[in-house]
């Protein structure tokens, strides 16, 4: 491949500005139980020869949280070019062997999302990008499977997009972009929703009503050659309400576009802007609170892509229709390093804000750790920020994905539970994945 993938490698972030945050360092009230190792492996990754490349790491984690406290993570092994599967229960004990959700070998498997239905436990959704060369200018395919027994077995994997366009990339210009450029969602009625972006621009969304049985034809939603969308991010709401979060590509000032449906996707009405005139934002994330507040973080330079980073909070009290002004919250402190960038947002049942973002030691370098802030006011402030206990490898690898940082690492249930995943990666020595566990009781 001789384009870059934006990756933990290749992009060098510094935080900038300042904020107005709650004084509090560590934020007031998480606990941290300490971490557990996923999966292991070795450190080869050769040149890009398509499927043919020899790689050999373990990469890639996701995380989603049952309300029982039980954690199911998946991952990549690039050995075997598949997705694996596992549950970690509420106490830190692993429930059986991996399951391979993807099973082939043939096609690199990458950046999977998960998703548990909160009526039915037992019923777990996967969602990740297959580099299919299918004759376009870039291989990819966004394929799914689901469980129907909490993670035993899983169906047979379905290609929702089949497509030439490179599906799953998220392009910033024509020679970089992001794998892992999708996002999986499920609303209170049981459907489905996977969103997606391709290497040639456009978005796209599918729709499952019958548990990943099915689903509806991709529908274009935005996006094109000129202005490539990038960075889907998801969130239901009651009814048949979804928002959808987005930046774009081939712009050094792209701002957050942020647009609602209210009949479960089939239109979305006029996209707000969040951040527009303040440099390039991007990797947007959503979550709508137990109160009905929408929450956007995102990542925002003043100096174009690839610039220098701060991570930054916005917040919606009337349905996405218009949004407060944004604040920083990757502040300064004395044990976080100032690079900040690629945040993840989650919250309570009580409404209360869990955000999580790569930490980079110094401009020149790749993200080692991860950093977090909380906010127990439903985003009126943040505490100063702090290191996730554990998060930095301690042999000195560089956090993944090595194929874009576009991930979900972070998960909380609603009372408060919380799990949190990383992987590195230390060249042609080791690879590793690993769960933090942590509480922010009431």
């Amino acid at each position: 491949m001789n384009a870059r993938i934006l990756s933990s490698v290749s992009m060098a972030i510094l935080l900038l500005g300042s904020a107005c945050l709650a004084p509090a360092s560590p934020p007031a009230g998480v606990r941290w139980l300490g971490e557990m190792e996923i999966a292991s492996g070795r450190g080869e990754k050769g040149p890009w020869q398509q499927n043919d490349s020899r790689y050999d790491y373990v990469d890639d984690p996701s995380v989603a949280i049952h309300a029982s406290g039980d954690i199911d993570v998946a991952w990549v092994a690039q050995k075997t070019k598949d997705v694996f599967f596992q549950t970690i229960s509420a106490d830190g004990a692993r429930q059986g062997e991996p399951v391979n959700v993807s099973r082939n070998p043939a096609t690199f498997s990458w950046l999977p999302r998960l998703v548990i239905s909160p009526k039915n436990p037992k019923k777990i959704y996967i969602l990740w990008q297959e580099i299919i060369f299918s004759g376009g200018s870039h291989g990819g395919d966004i394929l799914f499977a689901y469980s129907e027994d909490g993670g035993a077995t899983f169906s047979a994997p379905r290609n929702l997009s089949s497509s030439m366009g490179g599906d799953g990339k998220g392009r910033l210009t024509r020679d970089i972009w992001s794998n892992g450029s999708l996002d999986l969602a499920l609303d209170n009625k049981g459907a489905l929703y996977a969103a997606w972006t391709e290497y040639e621009g456009m978005l796209w969304l599918a729709r499952s009503s019958d548990g990943g049985k099915s689903f509806s034809l991709p529908r274009r939603i935005a996006g094109d050659k000129r202005l490539p969308a990038r960075a889907p991010s998801l969130a239901t709401g009651p009814g048949n309400t979804i928002y959808l979060a987005w930046t774009v590509g081939e712009d050094p000032a792209a701002a957050i576009r942020v647009a609602r449906s209210d009949d479960g996707g089939d239109t979305f009405g006029k996209p707000q802007l969040v951040g527009a005139g303040q440099g390039h934002a991007d990797a947007p994330k959503l979550a709508l609170d137990a109160g009905g507040v929408l929450h956007l973080a995102y990542a925002q330079s003043t100096g174009g892509p690839l610039g220098r980073y701060l991570v930054r909070h916005a917040r919606s009290l009337d349905g996405g229709k218009s949004f407060e002004a944004p604040r920083t919250i990757s502040t300064p402190s004395p044990d976080v390093p100032t690079g900040a960038a690629y945040p993840a947002l989650t919250s309570d049942a009580q409404g209360r804000l869990l955000m999580l973002w790569e930490a980079y030691p110094d401009p020149a370098s790749a993200p080692r750790g991860l950093a977090f802030a909380v906010s127990a006011d439903g985003g009126k402030t943040f505490t100063q920020p702090a290191m996730v206990p554990g998060s930095r490898d301690p042999a000195g690898g560089v956090n993944g994905s090595q194929q874009g940082m576009l991930m979900k690492k972070l998960a909380m249930n609603g009372n408060g539970a919380i799990a949190v995943v990383n992987s590195s990666l230390e060249p042609e020595e080791r690879s590793r994945i690993w769960l933090m566990r942590g509480t922010w009781p009431r």
